[in-house]
């Protein structure tokens, strides 16, 4: 069974494929929903106070980003470098847009700041993402066969 799942997807049928694909997007937006709160305005701690609060929480920030490493990390064994680009790194980063564009802050001077919050997010999440998925791929079995026999290929000339 565990040889099944870490296989390469290229060598799956396409539906199999596919369906992992779709299963691995899921499972990423499923994590964001579930570790950051949908609208991330800082609100007063309490009625009347001059102190704010984020409702994003550090524990749901590590929980997301180990769930999305370890999704890349599946996605660089079994798949091409850009999947896990698009299946792990891109369904968070739409949803980190979306909450960012219909949650707008308060009129201090720091309202128009979400597109650059939302870029750095997404392009740390981006780089963290390929880069777990390429140290994954280092692992794949076929590639070091392939580049193997390219070698001794090489050789024989």
């Amino acid at each position: 069974m565990t040889e099944k799942l870490l296989r390469p997807l290229r060598t799956r049928p396409w539906p199999e494929r596919w369906l992992t694909r779709v299963l691995g997007a899921a499972l990423s937006c499923a994590a964001y929903l579930v570790c950051l709160p949908w609208d991330l305005r800082n609100r007063p701690s309490s009625p009347g106070s001059l102190v704010e609060t984020s409702p994003v929480t550090g524990i749901g920030v590590l929980a997301l980003a180990a769930v999305l490493l370890l999704l890349a990390v599946h996605f660089g064994l079994r798949d091409a470098l850009a999947w896990p680009l698009l299946l792990v790194a891109a369904p968070p980063a739409v949803l980190l847009y979306v909450s960012l564009r219909t949650h707008p802050g308060p009129p201090d001077g720091f309202a128009d700041a979400w597109p650059l919050t939302w870029a750095a997010v997404t392009l740390l999440g981006a780089a963290a993402v390929l880069v777990a998925g390429a140290v994954a791929r280092q692992f794949r079995t076929d590639l070091v066969d392939a580049a193997e026999e390219e070698l001794s290929l090489a050789g024989r000339w």
